[in-house]
C-alpha cells in the first residue's frame, strides 16, 4: 500500500508545440493539504486535469493511492473528487435537487441520497440555501454548491481548482474550515489559488510552478526558507522626528533604500537576526522612542515576483518531501 496519495513520474502535457508542464514528479503524502502554486501559465490547470483523466499526459505516469491511472481508471477514478474553476450548475433545479440528481450520477443508494445532501450542504456551510434556485447563487456560493458535488460519494482524494474564486472573506474563512475538517477524516487534498496568503495558513505542503517547471516544493516553511535570504524589509515608526531618525539610519551600511514618508522610516536590512536586535538596541540607546519597528522577510507573494524574474533556478526534475 503506497504511502501517497497521488504520485506523478516525469508528467509532460504538450498542446501541439507548446510544453504546458515538463518533467513534474510529486509525492503527495496522504492526509495532507497540499497546495499548486504559480502564476498564470505556470501549469497548475493542466496537471489538476491530468490527475483527474480529462486530460491524457504525453508522458508520465500517475499513480492515485499507488493505483496507476492508465492501467485502472475505474478504480482510481473512485478516489477522486474534482472541482474546476467557474464549474456550471443546472439553473432550473434548486440546491438540493441540484445534488440529489448527482448522487444518483455517483452512483448513491436512493434512500442515501437526501441524508448526503443534507450532509455535504452542511459540510460547506449552505444548509440553509437548499431550496435556492441554482441560478439565483452569487458567484461565491456557487463555488461551494460545486463543492458540495464533489464531496458527495466521498472522496479520499480532493482536486480544487481555484475553489475560493469569486468567494467573499467570510466564505473564504468558511472553505479553510471546511478543509481542515476533511483532513482530519484523513482525506487528501489539492489546492490550486493565486490566493498565495490562504495558501499558505491552509496547506501542509506547497509545490511551486513556473512555465511548466517545478521550482519549489515541500513544507511551507522550507520553501520561506529557502526562498529568504538575511535581507528583509524594515519598517521603524518613531514617536516623534522621523527624518533625525531616517538621518541616523543612514550612516549604517547595513540599510539600504531608506525612505522617511508618513511618519515613519523604511528601508531594507541585510544581517542576521543578531545584527537586527543590535540595531534596535543602537536606535533606542540613541534617544530615540519607537511605536513600531517591524522587519519583515519575504511572503510567497516576493517568492512568486522573484520566479517572474528568473532569480530561483529551475529545481530537480524529481521532487520529493
Amino acid at each position: 500500500m503506497s504511502a501517497f496519495a497521488i504520485e506523478t513520474t516525469d508528467l509532460r502535457i504538450d498542446y501541439g508545440n507548446f510544453t504546458a508542464v515538463e518533467s513534474l514528479t510529486l509525492r503527495i503524502p496522504k492526509g495532507s493539504i497540499f497546495g499548486l502554486v504559480g502564476p498564470n501559465g505556470a501549469g497548475k490547470t493542466s496537471t489538476i486535469r491530468a490527475l483527474a483523466g480529462l486530460l491524457e499526459p504525453t508522458f508520465g505516469e500517475i499513480r492515485m493511492g499507488g493505483i496507476d491511472l492508465r492501467e485502472a481508471p475505474r478504480a482510481a477514478f473512485q478516489q477522486i473528487g474534482y472541482m474546476p474553476d467557474l464549474a456550471p450548475v443546472i439553473p432550473d433545479l434548486t440546491v438540493r435537487e441540484f445534488l440529489f440528481f448527482f448522487a444518483g450520477m455517483y452512483g448513491l443508494p436512493e434512500a442515501d441520497r437526501w441524508p448526503r445532501v443534507d450532509e455535504v450542504l452542511n459540510h460547506v456551510r449552505m444548509t440553509e440555501a437548499g431550496n435556492k434556485l441554482a441560478s439565483t447563487l452569487s458567484r461565491g456560493m456557487t463555488q461551494r454548491v460545486v463543492l458540495a458535488k464533489t464531496l458527495l460519494h466521498r472522496p479520499s482524494v480532493l482536486l480544487l481548482d481555484e475553489p475560493a474564486s469569486g468567494m467573499d472573506p467570510i466564505a473564504r474563512l468558511d472553505l479553510r474550515s471546511t478543509l481542515a475538517d476533511l483532513q482530519k477524516t484523513g482525506c487528501t487534498i489539492l489546492v490550486s489559488s493565486h490566493i498565495l496568503t490562504e495558501l499558505a495558513e491552509m496547506c501542509t505542503d506547497l509545490a511551486i510552478l513556473h512555465r511548466g517547471d517545478l521550482r519549489m516544493s515541500g513544507s511551507v516553511r522550507s520553501i520561506l526558507s529557502r526562498a529568504q535570504t538575511a535581507e528583509r524589509s524594515l519598517r521603524i515608526e518613531p514617536l516623534r522626528d522621523p527624518a533625525a531618525l531616517a538621518a541616523f539610519l543612514e550612516k549604517d551600511q547595513r540599510l539600504t533604500r531608506i525612505v522617511c514618508e508618513e511618519g515613519e522610516v523604511r528601508g531594507t536590512f541585510s544581517g542576521s537576526d543578531e545584527a537586527l536586535a543590535g540595531l534596535l538596541s543602537e536606535i533606542v540607546l540613541a534617544g530615540f522612542a519607537l511605536r513600531a519597528f517591524e522587519p519583515k522577510r519575504s511572503g510567497l507573494e516576493e517568492v512568486l515576483r522573484e520566479l517572474d524574474s528568473e532569480e530561483i533556478s529551475p529545481m530537480s526534475r524529481s521532487a520529493l518531501p
